[in-house]
């Protein structure tokens, strides 16, 4: 069976993964849900030099504290980036990177800069001379695509729970080394796979680097971990197995 190590978005904890978990460990896995430097129960943390390589120390550490090996790294969202830190740094420990709703930025490319610049400049202003990025409202009003497949209580789970985030993680760029490629794979909720096909070879930094990896579907909202959780942890077991 598979080692996973799975690593939530923007403003989540390892609670997030709570189901996922618990279907892994029921198919025979070992799972380790994280909860990065500055985020949930470890929100106290959050000072303004935590960034991204911060939260790449934290799975590392994670992995060799554990002494894992052939790791099912998995990286929801905006944990897609130091989850490709990590695989970079202790490639040899790694299996397979999992990018869910997320992709393998390339060097010198940052989470802020996927925004569009008058969202970048909005979230600026918002932010001010803070050091931390605050949660969206979740209001599936206004973001329906997103939040697809969550019921009420999921909804007032995130709501609840969610906390700010380190803008570093945000805004520092990806650093390669350039070592050893891990193989890839994605799980695509809000993009349809044949779109990120296209992606792929048109070389969209999103998704260039999953060239050549597995490609799953598991439609439903951003946040499959809490709409659609057996479904991604049957998708993550297909994936180790594979």
């Amino acid at each position: 069976m598979a080692t996973f190590v799975l690593v939530p978005g923007f403003w989540l904890g390892g609670w997030a993964w709570r189901e996922v978990t618990a279907a892994l460990r029921g198919q025979g896995h070992e799972a380790h849900p994280v909860t990065l430097t500055g985020v949930a129960e470890r929100a106290h943390l959050a000072g303004p030099e935590v960034g991204l390589e911060t939260h790449t120390t934290d799975i590392v550490r994670l992995i060799e504290v554990e002494d894992l090996h052939d790791v099912v790294l998995v990286g929801h969202s905006g944990g897609g980036l130091p989850v490709t830190q990590a695989a970079d740094r202790v490639p040899d420990r790694i299996a397979r990177v999992v990018y869910v709703e997320s992709g393998p930025m390339p060097d010198g490319m940052s989470q802020f800069d996927s925004n569009p610049p008058e969202e970048q400049e909005r979230l600026r202003a918002e932010i001010g001379a803070g050091h931390l990025l605050p949660p969206p409202p979740f209001d599936p009003a206004a973001d329906p695509e997103n939040l697809a497949g969550l019921d009420s209580a999921a909804l007032a789970l995130l709501r609840q729970r969610a906390t700010a985030h380190p803008l570093r993680a945000a805004t520092d760029p990806v650093r390669r080394t350039g070592g050893r490629a891990v193989p890839t794979a994605l799980v695509a909720s809000t993009f349809p796979i044949e779109v990120v096909e296209g992606m792929i070879a048109q070389g969209h930094p999103f998704f260039a680097g999953l060239a050549g990896g597995q490609l799953h579907a598991l439609p439903t909202g951003h946040w499959p971990m809490l709409s659609e959780p057996k479904g991604l942890a049957d998708v993550l077991d297909r994936i180790a197995r594979d």
